[in-house]
């Protein structure tokens, strides 16, 4: 069972979609929020919804940045407990025709897979010094059966899904607990404008996350993630298909 109450948490892109749905919810359990996104307009615009949280300017794909980042949460919230890995980009692309795939993909791997993982690295001391600590790391259901296109996010996220479960395992007899919430398709900006049909909103997918964690669930399979999960163990041909015919 997970606590909500009283941390100091991190979200990574909590400036839009469900990060920002997530800071919302955060804020008003009585927790301090800092998050950090790559648009200074939008944590702007975030700070006007929201007075209270904490905003960094950070492109996560920077490594120096990234880093950066981490020293000024060190220095300036030592009382960090709570980080959640939610940033991720994504590229909806031709793998064969498109020419700068390269390019797409090595931006991609270090947004979702490679930041996450250096701030895991950069921010345990203090994660792991404070009392009930965690960090949250936010996959997907396309984990269990990708689609064609988005070939390096279904990957990266993927790689993050191995990474967490190892993390997990290491720290078994750590106090510092280690989570994994899946999502499904969520209409949010991230799908710029033409969320598939199935997309829930950002604020059911983040009430089903925090339901998840206040149980202790290890890893939260919400709404279809849950589905595709199961699907993909019972007739894996199938849910590939099915996954890529979602218009």
């Amino acid at each position: 069972m997970m606590k909500l109450k009283n941390k100091t948490v991190l979200i990574t892109g909590g400036s839009s979609g469900i990060g920002l749905a997530l800071s919302k919810v955060l804020i008003q359990k009585g927790n301090k929020v800092i998050i950090c996104g790559k648009s200074n307009e939008k944590l702007l615009d975030a700070k006007k919804i929201m007075p209270q949280i904490i905003t960094y300017q950070c492109d996560l794909s920077d490594s120096q940045q990234c880093s950066d980042l981490a020293r000024k949460i060190t220095a300036f919230h030592p009382d960090l407990n709570v980080l959640i890995n939610n940033a991720a980009i994504v590229n909806k692309i031709d793998f064969i025709r498109d020419e700068n795939v390269v390019e797409l993909a090595e931006k991609e791997y270090q947004t979702n897979l490679v930041a996450p993982i250096r701030l895991i690295k950069l921010l345990y001391h203090n994660i792991s010094a404070q009392d009930d600590s965690a960090i949250i790391n936010i996959t997907t259901g396309l984990i269990f059966a990708p689609r064609v296109i988005y070939p390096f996010y279904n990957s990266s996220k993927s790689a993050l899904h191995s990474f967490t479960q190892t993390l997990r395992i290491r720290l078994k007899d750590e106090k510092t607990k280690v989570f994994e919430v899946m999502f499904p398709a969520v209409d949010t900006p991230w799908h710029k404008g033409t969320p598939p049909k199935i997309a829930i909103s950002a604020e059911a997918a983040v009430s089903e996350m925090i339901k998840g964690l206040e149980k202790g669930n290890t890893e939260i399979k919400v709404g279809g993630a849950k589905m595709l999960y199961i699907l993909s163990r019972l007739a894996p041909s199938f849910a590939l298909r099915k996954v890529n015919e979602i218009q």
